[in-house]
């Protein structure tokens, strides 16, 4: 599954917006493990670095592994919120300069296979899911 959406402003505020800033935007109460107990998100910017999230007993839950750091075109990482590490998806974000002070995102997510029987329902529930988490992102940068 890809998406792709046009941001205002430049790639490297894109990128740390994505990044660093992910735990000002994630939208936690619908979009995590913990869901109304989840108090913070963040990502490790190395790669081996943890994308994970915090809940209020202060127990962090890991939603997947950067597999690629490159600052500011590129972060990808493992993606397995609430489920073991062996049914990872591969989740990859690129930033572009789209001319004129714009920035193009593009995530792709793949590896929907390792699923098993739930691949089909759960890519379907990501399709809406990316959408929103995009716009949840890049509106903090309107």
């Amino acid at each position: 599954m890809q998406k792709t959406v046009r941001v205002k402003g430049g790639v490297e505020a894109a990128f740390r917006l994505f990044t660093d800033g992910i735990g000002k935007w994630w939208p936690l109460a619908t979009h995590s493990v913990c869901q109304n107990d989840a108090v913070a998100c963040a990502v490790e910017g190395r790669i081996g670095g943890r994308f994970f999230e915090r809940d209020r007993a202060g127990k962090e839950h890991v939603w997947g592994t950067v597999t690629a750091w490159e600052p500011p075109d590129r972060v990808a990482f493992t993606w397995h919120p609430g489920r073991a590490a062996d049914t990872a998806q591969g989740v990859e974000v690129r930033f572009s300069h789209a001319g004129a002070g714009m920035t193009l995102v593009e995530l792709t997510h793949s590896g929907w296979e390792r699923l098993g029987a739930k691949a089909s329902t759960t890519r379907e529930s990501y399709t809406k899911g990316w959408d929103f988490v995009l716009g949840e992102c890049f509106a903090r940068a309107a």
